[in-house]
């Protein structure tokens, strides 16, 4: 998963709509019968960001028994993951059997052609189609859906033609679910009640410590009087309202003038916190209108009481029990997991990681807040593994790729801002997590009997991330775009200080660069054939070229030509040149928002310190099996087929994959 700056990506929807899918087609099962499709089973386990050289070290020197024994059942390889290595794309490239020229999803960030803004890639929501005004409020009178905008059919909607199960939880890039009968859970790309992907809130006696924007939290000052705190929390847009406005429930505080003690009091209960201790989740309803509310959950956490006053409030996750926007298949699918195991995360990335940036979390209450995670996850896993009998079972962790973003800096003491008294405290924290995973992975090998294939496998690896490269200001300097006040390059908004009618090529997301198309882009001046084969080719020679004047270091490892890297009808609608940077380089957060900084290098002195975000052949993933795997380069739509072609399940048109396992 790449870093995102606090954007509200996703607006928030009441409901949401699913079609039915299509049958199973008999004459494509190669003469297997359904009772043959049935005696096996495939369990499945996604552990995102699992790198293959910090694997293997370990596995050599004993620290994971369970990996060791499972590579040496069948196999261990490295698995070429997506381009771009970015989440979305890697997991849509398993999920489909496609790269990104059939799913259509090419980074974190889109851009809209129509006025060159970034988007949200994977998923967006939609209001009411028709409404009815009355009063103050408009009453909806067609509901509004969430849209997933992921193309191609996902594996498990294929073997359900094929009436064989399937459990999926948790995978990424599948919000809103895909419609089908079989069980599956949202995992990243859920956003928050906001429709973010994240909002927190930190109450504080002394804001002037504190940005009053941190990134992926709101800073709110707040005063203490008579031992009281009045302030709010906020909630959901209320799209029933004429002029739409965010709805909020009241927070009221009492602090305990001696000891280190809060009470906190919310509409519908209260608890008591200690300094350092975290909540339990807590539910939140917000009234839209006398007849409506819309449920959520969040979790505190008292940081300070004396002498200042601190509190970190979560973002508000979809409440499983009562979801507001879709959040499994079939709808009550999180109910059941909720009323079996309690309230669980729902929130795509669940880990605070702008929190840790932005020093509202340390590191130790970071990991507290990512402990939780962990075990939520584990009693999901737990749940579904004693109920596993027959079809295919998928299960996803994030927290081996979200500890790695913000722990890999302490491996890495070239690192600008490297702590070496902090990095002996938290350098343990990777292989801990890696080692439980072994645990993870122990569970299901006791699990898998000689009818189930066990798979392993992780979308990209991670390498350390010291040096930011500002593409779009590269562009500039190089006279690809052109600005209408060059003196207003980083104060005005990139995007309305563009001389779009004088720019020929601009970048938006993490590893893209697209032409100002004629005909294509709203203000596009590259004409299509030859004048665009020859600008390609000239700026994929010059970036290759490019390097770092502090380190000597070449920036870029290679530069891709959408048009040669894709199949599929969709590879036109995405980046026209895919970047893919050397170890220790990474394109900036603020190029990915289509932004220009005046230098083209600055050092990474952000927390997040590992990243994956570069060349697909620096950040490999991991693919391990029960079965020996026949071939020697396998790719993560391979995995697609393999899934298929064990269940004896057709291949869908579009698919580019093969099958993996031998005979």
């Amino acid at each position: 998963m790449s870093r995102l700056n606090r954007r509200n990506w996703l607006g928030l929807s009441l409901a949401g709509g699913m079609a039915g899918a299509a049958g199973c087609r008999p004459s494509a099962l190669g003469g297997r019968s359904a009772g043959n499709r049935s005696a096996r089973k495939m369990i499945i386990l996604g552990f995102d960001g699992m790198d293959p050289d910090i694997l293997a070290s370990l596995m050599a020197s004993g620290k994971m028994p369970a990996f060791r024994k499972l590579a040496g059942e069948g196999s261990f390889m490295r698995l070429a993951t997506s381009l771009p290595p970015q989440s979305p794309v890697a997991w849509s490239n398993f999920i489909t059997g496609m790269d990104s020229g059939g799913h259509g999803i090419f980074d974190f960030i889109h851009r809209n052609p129509t006025d060159y803004s970034p988007v949200f890639s994977a998923s967006r929501v939609a209001g009411a189609a028709w409404t009815l005004p009355l009063g103050k409020y408009v009453l909806p009178l067609s509901g509004g859906h969430a849209e997933l905008l992921r193309q191609g059919r996902a594996f498990w909607q294929v073997l359900e033609d094929c009436e064989v199960p399937a459990t999926v939880v948790q995978i990424p890039a599948n919000f809103p679910p895909a419609a089908t009968r079989q069980r599956t859970l949202a995992g990243m790309g859920t956003p928050d009640i906001l429709g973010t992907y994240g909002i927190s809130h930190f109450y504080t006696t002394r804001p002037e410590d504190r940005p009053t924007d941190a990134g992926g939290g709101r800073i709110r000052g707040v005063r203490l009087s008579d031992r009281r705190i009045d302030t709010s929390i906020a909630g959901p847009v209320n799209p029933f309202l004429r002029q739409p406005e965010e709805t909020s429930l009241p927070l009221r505080i009492f602090v305990d003038p001696v000891h280190p003690l809060a009470k906190i009091v919310l509409p519908d209960g209260e608890l008591l916190l200690r300094q350092g201790e975290w909540s339990p989740w807590c539910r939140l309803r917000f009234p839209l209108i006398p007849t409506v509310s819309v449920s959520g959950i969040c979790r505190f956490f008292l940081k300070e009481v004396h002498p200042h006053f601190q509190l970190y409030a979560s973002a508000v996750h979809l409440d499983p029990a009562d979801p507001a926007l879709p959040l499994s298949t079939p709808a009550g699918y999180s109910r059941e997991l909720e009323a079996a195991l309690g309230p669980f995360f729902t929130k795509g990335l669940p880990a605070d990681t702008m929190a840790l940036s932005s020093g509202l979390l340390d590191e130790a209450q970071f990991l507290a807040q990512d402990d939780q995670v962990l075990e939520e996850s584990l009693r999901l896993f737990e749940y579904e593994r004693q109920r596993f009998r027959s079809g295919l079972w998928f299960h996803y962790f994030s927290s081996t790729d979200q500890r790695q973003h913000m722990f890999l800096r302490f491996f890495d003491p070239s690192q600008p801002g490297y702590d070496p008294a902090l990095a002996a405290r938290c350098r343990q924290v990777i292989e801990d997590i890696y080692r439980r995973m072994d645990q993870v992975l122990e569970s299901a090998l006791q699990q898998a009997d000689r009818n189930t294939a066990l798979l392993v496998l992780s979308d990209h690896g991670f390498r350390e991330f010291r040096r930011e490269f500002h593409l779009n200001s590269w562009l500039l300097q190089n006279g690809y775009m052109k600005l209408l006040d060059p003196r207003s390059q980083e104060e005005a908004d990139s995007l309305r200080n563009t001389d779009w009618e004088n720019t020929r090529a601009y970048a938006l997301g993490f590893n893209g660069l697209y032409l100002n198309r004629r005909g294509r882009e709203a203000a596009g001046i590259v004409a299509g054939g030859e004048e665009s084969r020859e600008l390609l080719e000239l700026i994929r020679r010059d970036l290759e070229s490019v390097k770092d004047p502090q380190t000597g270091e070449k920036v870029v490892r290679r530069v891709y030509a959408a048009a040669e890297a894709y199949h599929g009808p969709l590879a036109g609608g995405g980046p026209d040149l895919i970047v893919g940077y050397r170890r220790g380089y990474r394109s900036s957060a603020a190029s990915s928002l289509g932004k220009l900084p005046k230098p083209l290098f600055t050092d990474n002195r952000d927390k997040w310190g590992g990243d994956h975000c570069m060349d697909p052949e620096e950040v490999p993933g991991i693919l391990l099996s029960n079965r020996k795997i026949a071939s020697p380069a396998p790719r993560l739509c391979d995995l697609t087929a393999t899934i298929l072609e064990y269940f004896g399940a057709p291949r869908e048109p579009g698919m580019i994959g093969r099958s993996l396992l031998e005979n």
